[in-house]
């Protein structure tokens, strides 16, 4: 079947852009043998070329519109569909949106590329693998007024609505919605993007969606926008379903661009950790097993919290090779003096002495990154409330190299905690220096999510920058 006229179709139904054995009604911007018909797709291969659909008039035009596509990459293979974009020279800026295809991590540059297939590249990135090379991606996009959204393998991974002010960077000008046709991107050095059963409806120009409260254009929103701009893995590593569930934790990703990755407390139950119970805490395999199972069709991150010293008996190494990553703190210890200590409870915490204390603590710390299998040190420098206002006396520089020194050793990141507000500016710029990775944390203890304020701050005033962070 002929790809349909853009301007002859008709209003509601699915219609082909893709003929299956030419290319009739698309048109190559760039290097003309980077895209060939292949086995009834179209083949993208090599960087810096573009294929625009014309339609068999020659001018396509979209405004709302859904459009579902099947793509297969090799390894090695990046590249995208733009939509309401239109024909440009070779190497123009193009107007539109880009939707990326990469299920990799490349250097472009100097700087990783670490946004995934599905991103609203630039504007609203994700991070998580929902794709993989050498399997066929169901790739869908919807645009319908001023909203984006995007699905890969029919999980939603995008819904943006664009301000009356869009957020851009210069260089990023051009990426606003408007109107106009699609184009297929390869910009890979390396492997081939497949792409077939190309079909679009358009949905009726009256159909329309409310416009964004222009109160949540703020500065945070701002922040936000800029680290998406610029790659930025805004990906929040440490999340709890306290209060909230995993569906609403999606919808709060999707709505303001952080990634999620979703810890439950695994290890034995310790009582007065807040917002959990019995209950909730993961005790051996078949619990993991349990809970992987549940997640499966969310587009987050699978976590571990590891409680207490007792957690790696627990866990077979083959079911903890099945999430995403591992973390834990060392709030939980037994002291100098054979005492049960939870720092986050004060009848369980006990300071004879400052300096005796933190550096049992310290020991404590250098314990669990050197003996305990985990990617992420979480609430790191945290003390107990009978001390906390003698924070920048008690974390001395000594300490903090100490800390920093055992995590570099053993490839462990340093969290940044929205909660509790730590480590300090001073830990982490000296962490940084020395070559540390950092994770973002909110380590929520209700439904409140937040916007990773802290975490922020100290990108900002850190000077952390994306090599700076871990993401799995």
């Amino acid at each position: 079947m002929a790809p349909a006229d853009a301007d002859k179709s008709h209003p509601d139904s699915w219609m082909p852009l893709f003929d299956g054995s030419s290319l009739a009604g698309w048109e190559t911007s760039g290097d003309i043998s980077a895209f060939l018909v292949e086995a009834g797709t179209i083949a993208a291969r090599g960087p810096g070329a573009r294929l625009f659909y014309t339609g068999l008039s020659g001018e396509a035009r979209f405004q709302n519109f859904e459009l579902a596509a099947k793509v297969r990459c090799s390894p090695g293979a990046r590249g995208g569909i733009y939509f309401h974009t239109r024909l440009e020279p070779e190497d123009s800026p193009l107007r539109g949106y880009l939707v990326l295809i990469n299920n990799r991590v490349i250097d472009i540059g100097g700087s990783l590329e670490r946004c995934k297939t599905g991103s609203l590249y630039w504007i609203r990135n994700y991070f998580k693998n929902l794709a993989a090379d050498g399997e066929d991606i169901d790739l869908r996009i919807q645009v319908t007024g001023k909203r984006i959204q995007v699905w890969v393998n029919d999980i939603q991974v995008v819904d943006y609505t664009e301000p009356e002010q869009p957020v851009r960077k210069a260089a990023l000008r051009r990426r606003v919605l408007s109107y106009g046709t699609f184009a297929l991107e390869s910009s890979g050095s390396a492997g081939s993007i497949q792409f077939k059963e190309l079909r679009v409806r358009r949905l009726p120009a009256s159909l329309s969606v409310p416009a964004l409260d222009q109160s949540l254009v703020d500065g945070r929103y701002r922040q936000l926008m800029e680290l998406q701009m610029s790659g930025f893995p805004l990906v929040d590593l440490h999340t709890h379903l306290k209060g909230v569930t995993v569906a609403e934790a999606v919808q709060n990703s999707l709505r303001t661009g952080i990634n999620y990755g979703i810890a439950p407390n695994c290890g034995l139950f310790h009582e007065g950790l807040p917002g959990v119970t019995a209950s909730t805490f993961i005790r051996d395999d078949a619990g993991l097993g349990r809970f992987r199972q549940d997640m499966r069709t969310y587009p987050v991150f699978l976590g571990m919290q590891a409680e207490g010293r007792e957690w790696v008996d627990l866990f077979s190494p083959e079911a903890i090779s099945r999430y995403d990553y591992v973390f834990t703190d060392s709030l939980s210890f037994t002291d100098e003096k054979g005492r049960r200590t939870r720092l986050w409870i004060d009848d369980e915490v006990y300071v004879d002495d400052q300096q005796v204390f933190m550096e049992t603590y310290v020991q404590r710390i250098e314990s669990v990154l050197a003996n305990e299998p985990i990617d992420i040190f979480v609430n790191p420098t945290y003390l107990p409330k009978v001390i906390a206002s003698d924070y920048d006396e008690l974390w001395t520089e000594a300490r903090m190299d100490r800390v920093i020194q055992a995590a570099l050793e053993h490839g462990i990141a340093i969290e940044i905690n929205a909660n509790f507000r730590i480590p300090s500016a001073a830990f982490i710029k000296r962490a940084k220096r020395a070559g540390a990775k950092f994770s973002l944390g909110t380590n929520n203890e209700d439904a409140n999510l937040g916007r990773l304020e802290y975490c922020l701050d100290m990108i900002e005033a850190c000077d952390i920058v994306n090599e700076d962070i871990y993401i799995p």
